[in-house]
């Protein structure tokens, strides 16, 4: 029993979140439309018990469980307690807008934390099979979100190309793995990464190593494999589109880590050449097509293919000063998009979506509080000192510099600046232009406190970057 207790006690936040998905599930079957607050409620106490749960027993070496699939460290125990913050606001932010267009079900909640769920053993896979069983169980739940409003017509055909292409990267990542499988004769990653330094086909490991990046590259939504990204964020419910954008980022960083830092790190020259070029396409393609959306959630869409360009450049580093930058550059992002898709949410009303930039004409004289926080949302996000973003771009851009990839800075500073232009637009638009409209923005109490949390934490956070830092430095 007492060996059993060892084999489970590591992966406690799952089970917990596990019993509490599948219990919450079954009470949706007996509350009605009026009681289905109660949904919403269990949700939100699971996150912060699974929360105090991850906190509480919080490891302090890595512990191994199931037989060396699964494993418990710092880097999880961080990115996990993340993920539960970002899922939480999600929950809270998409509340009002699923209520005013009649798709507040039990089904957001069940399937948001199976998704969390899928990122918690993403995030402490210690196997490949444990990472596509974390991606697979993420990927379906995100698959049904999108088609969660089933009488529109953009979002079922947002929910069969995200499927579409999800599977062919699915087998994509797949055969990688098969492949790697097949030379070394393992599926634990830290006797993989041993293994490979004694193969004798290093052509055969090349190919599974391209195709296992190829399936990674498209969970990050890197440039060329980031053809779902802007259809899926504009066909997506925006309450869904928040939930996309935010928590599966810190997974697919996980899941970055895990298989390529953990299982083949040894692999570094290889797959360094291969992340540059996904990071410089990312940052420029992101950057420069960004500037001709006029929808603001396809905006933030080539927003986050350039931002995902950045996060690579810690990582390609090859040193552990460049995983937490890394890291760093990930939580900061989830925590910028929360709030700029929070108040894109928070301008929507039911048979308006407030989804067009200039539908954000003259927010300042309808909410000046509200014009602040996106204003600083966005000036975070262009990287302008000293809000959070900057030093998000600042730690991975020195980790570079110090990799003796000048270079890579320069072209990710320009392309920094290029994307400059579209989020001071947004800022523009609030401030110099007459309101298109004079409706009152109406949302409750909690969504508002939430909001303005979120955007104030960010503008604090930058003024004293250095807590979160250190946090991601002890993850390594």
């Amino acid at each position: 029993m007492g060996f059993q207790m060892n084999e489970f006690l590591p992966a406690l936040p799952e089970i917990f979140m596990l019993c509490m998905a599948c219990s919450i599930l079954v009470v949706d079957l007996f509350v009605t439309d009026r009681t289905r607050g109660a949904t919403y409620i269990l949700a939100q106490v699971t996150l912060v018990a699974v929360f105090l749960i991850t906190v509480t027993s919080w490891s302090g070496e890595p512990v191994l469980a199931f037989s060396d699939t699964f494993v418990r460290d710092r880097m999880s125990d961080v990115l996990k307690v993340f993920v539960y913050i970002a899922t939480f606001l999600v929950f809270l932010y998409s509340k009002e807008y699923l209520r005013a267009r009649d798709i507040f079900k039990g089904e957001f909640y069940v399937l948001g934390l199976c998704g969390a769920l899928g990122m918690m053993i993403l995030i402490s896979a210690h196997s490949f099979l444990t990472v596509y069983l974390g991606l697979e169980l993420l990927a379906l739940s995100l698959y049904a979100m999108v088609a969660l409003q089933r009488d529109s017509g953009i979002a079922s055909e947002a929910a069969m190309k995200y499927f579409v292409l999800g599977a062919i990267a699915s087998g994509m990542l797949l055969y990688g793995m098969s492949i790697l499988y097949g030379v070394t004769g393992s599926l634990d990653l830290a006797e993989i990464n041993q293994r490979l330094q004694s193969v004798d086909n290093p052509l055969v490991v090349s190919f599974g190593l391209v195709f296992v990046i190829v399936g990674i590259a498209f969970k990050l939504g890197a440039v060329p494999f980031h053809m779902w990204v802007p259809d899926v964020y504009h066909g997506a419910p925006t309450a869904v589109t928040v939930y996309i954008g935010t928590a599966p980022k810190i997974a697919a960083f996980g899941m970055l880590m895990r298989l390529l830092v953990d299982g083949l790190g040894g692999l570094h020259p290889q797959w360094q050449d291969i992340l540059i070029i996904l990071a410089v396409l990312s940052m420029g393609i992101g950057n420069l097509i960004a500037i001709a959306q006029s929808n603001i959630k396809r905006m933030l869409a080539y927003s986050t293919i350039a931002h995902v360009g950045f996060l690579m450049l810690g990582v390609l580093t090859g040193k552990e000063s460049g995983y937490a930058a890394s890291m760093f550059y990930t939580l900061v992002y989830v925590l910028m998009s929360a709030g700029a898709f929070g108040v894109i949410i928070l301008m929507s009303r039911a048979g308006f979506e407030a989804d067009k930039l200039e539908d954000f004409k003259g927010l300042n004289e309808r909410s000046a509080w509200f014009a602040g926080i996106m204003a600083i949302l966005m000036f975070s996000m262009a990287g302008v000192p000293p809000f959070l973003g900057f030093w998000a771009k600042w730690s991975v851009l020195r980790e570079v510099v110090a990799a003796d990839l000048v270079w890579l800075a320069v072209v990710a500073v320009t392309f920094s600046i290029i994307g400059v232009f579209y989020y001071l637009r947004v800022v523009k638009l609030m401030y110099f232009d007459k309101p298109v409209q004079s409706v009152a923005l109406e949302t409750s109490t909690d969504m508002r406190v939430a909001l303005s949390v979120n955007g104030l934490a960010v503008l604090a956070l930058g003024i004293y970057p250095g807590a979160l830092m250190a946090l991601c430095i002890s993850a390594f």
